[in-house]
């Protein structure tokens, strides 16, 4: 269960936050693979300007996201022709809305259903420390194992813990280097799962 300060966290550029929310009937969100592939392709189509992604995890009728804030939103303000009076938190969380908008259209329209489709607000717990932040990306890949979705986590196609494995990007590398190398971010995920 969510904790009550998680409906009302503001952003604040330059942090992590666990983002996290479920369907409003705890019914399927995602009932086929296209609806798990158009969900990503719109989270990265209304808040790559404003946020990286580090780690996300789709499950069937929640998700989980390891976000960070962009360090200075100035740019995106003036190419948007938005007040510098208005908040990093206003920006984002109307992005936010905004994505959620379109993926509750899109999958209401192919699954003939109608009517809001995500719980309000959505959850959000800033990350205040390194520890927490290690333990997160774990928490959440584990989600999928967690909820007998699958045997192991690292089978679950929605995740990015094999992205960060096979990926030689710049950001899955310095995922990678939090906790060590390689080999101590896969133990770090066998180790603690009955932890959970």
């Amino acid at each position: 269960m969510a904790k009550v300060e998680h409906y009302y966290t503001r952003f604040e550029e330059g942090e992590f936050y666990h983002i996290y929310n479920r369907s409003i009937d705890k019914k399927l969100m995602f009932k086929n693979e296209g609806n798990n592939l158009f969900f990503l392709k719109k989270f990265h189509f209304y808040l790559d300007d404003v946020l990286t992604l580090y780690t996300y995890c789709l499950l069937e009728n929640h998700f989980h996201f390891l976000i960070k804030t962009s360090e200075n939103l100035d740019n995106y303000r003036i190419a948007n022709k938005i007040s510098p009076a208005i908040s990093a938190h206003e920006i984002i969380s109307k992005q936010f809305r905004r994505f959620f908008q379109c993926y509750a259209l899109s999958f209401n329209k192919q699954h003939d259903r109608c009517g809001t489709l995500f719980q309000t607000p959505f959850k959000r717990a800033r990350v205040k420390n390194n520890q927490y932040l290690i333990y997160l990306i774990y928490y959440i890949h584990s989600n999928a194992q967690k909820h007998g979705l699958i045997a192991d986590l690292k089978q679950w196609k929605w995740s990015s813990y094999n992205q960060i494995l096979e990926n030689e990007s710049s950001l899955h590398q310095e995922i990678i280097q939090w906790f060590g190398d390689k080999e101590a971010y896969i133990n770090f995920h066998i180790t603690n799962f009955d932890n959970l």
